[in-house]
Formats: structure tokens, sequence, C-alpha cells
């Protein structure tokens, strides 16, 4: 789905993104919801970026990305944490790319997101390219959603991935995904 958001660009720099778990609920421009493989899941489209809430059967997770008076958590590179039966992982970088590449990365992006019945894109006013772009995709018992943040004046795209579910060995039989492991090295790949 895509939608124009009715309101200012207000996080117009990629360095004033924060990075906060486990936060109440924020109000929202645009939300999407599903229903993932026994997972509900909210997509939310905030004035500063995005939150995500997932709600399962063991518990419930709420992540946002977006510029967050006084936070003192800034944007991180990667963040796995373990709370009870649960698993979470979140992987961040930031793109730096020509006028003519971010024209082509946003229109290509949009396109994907925009048609997905997983996907929610918001375009800010002002700029075609100026928007926040979300997918989610349930697999292997994980919840898992990516999403994109646009700063075409400093031709800056921050991309995200993220995943949660529940621990190995905590399910019963559910699988550890391939790549984890101390010999797996970093999780950053294919944000």
């Amino acid at each position: 789905m895509l939608t124009t958001l009715n309101t200012a660009y207000t996080d117009t720099r990629a360095a004033d993104l924060a990075w906060a778990l486990g936060r109440e609920p924020l109000p929202a421009l645009a939300t999407l919801d599903l229903e993932l493989t026994g997972a509900k899941l909210q997509l939310r489209l905030l004035g500063a970026s995005h939150q995500v809430l997932v709600e399962q059967e063991r518990g419930d997770c709420s992540e946002t990305v977006a510029c967050i008076r006084g936070s003192s958590t800034p944007l991180p590179l990667g963040v796995a944490k373990r709370a009870g039966d649960w698993e979470y992982e979140f992987a961040a970088r930031v793109e730096i790319l020509s006028p003519g590449q971010f024209a082509g990365r946003a229109q290509e992006l949009l396109a994907l997101v925009a048609d997905h019945p997983h996907g929610l894109a918001g375009v800010f006013p002002g700029s075609p390219h100026a928007f926040t772009a979300m997918l989610a995709q349930h697999h292997e018992g994980q919840v898992h959603w990516r999403t994109w943040h646009a700063y075409p004046q400093d031709g800056q795209l921050v991309a995200t991935r993220s995943r949660v579910g529940v621990r190995a060995g905590a399910g019963g039989s559910r699988r550890r995904p391939a790549a984890s492991g101390p010999s797996a090295g970093p999780r950053t790949r294919g944000v």
C-alpha cells in the first residue's frame, strides 16, 4: 500500500533517527494490520519514521525507529536481545547515493512495497523521493520486517532489517535460523 503522508517532513537527517524497543504505540499517520501465521503485526508510519507492533501467543514486541525527543539510544548498526522465550535481532545501515542513484533506488523500493500485500509506504510532501517504506513476512516461525527511510536532500537511504520469534528450544520443535552461532559472522548482510 502506498500513501501520501499529510504532515511535514520532520526527521530530516539520518543521524536524527533513534531506535527503541518496547515503546507504547505512538500516533500513526498510516497503518497496515497483518495476520502472519499466528502473529498479529501492525506496520505504523509515523511523522518521524516507523513503528512495528507484534503480538504473538507468547507475548508482544514493539520496535520504534524514529526521531524520539529525549532518546539517548541512537540508531545502532546491530542489536540482538533475548527476553524469556523470545529472540529479537535488528540491523541498520546507511547508503549514500548520488542524486541519479537515489531516484532510481527510491522508485525501485516504492514499486516493490506499493503492490506487496505485506507492504506499506508513505511519501512525504515536497519530494517524491522522501519516504518511509516497510515490508513484512513470516518465515520459519519468525516474523521479519525490513524498512527504508529516505533522505533525498543528503542522498542517504537508511535500511533496517528486524526479526522476532521464539528462541530455539523454547518453543519445542522450532529450528534456529541458519547463520546463527559464533562462527556465523556479522548479520548485517541483505539489509
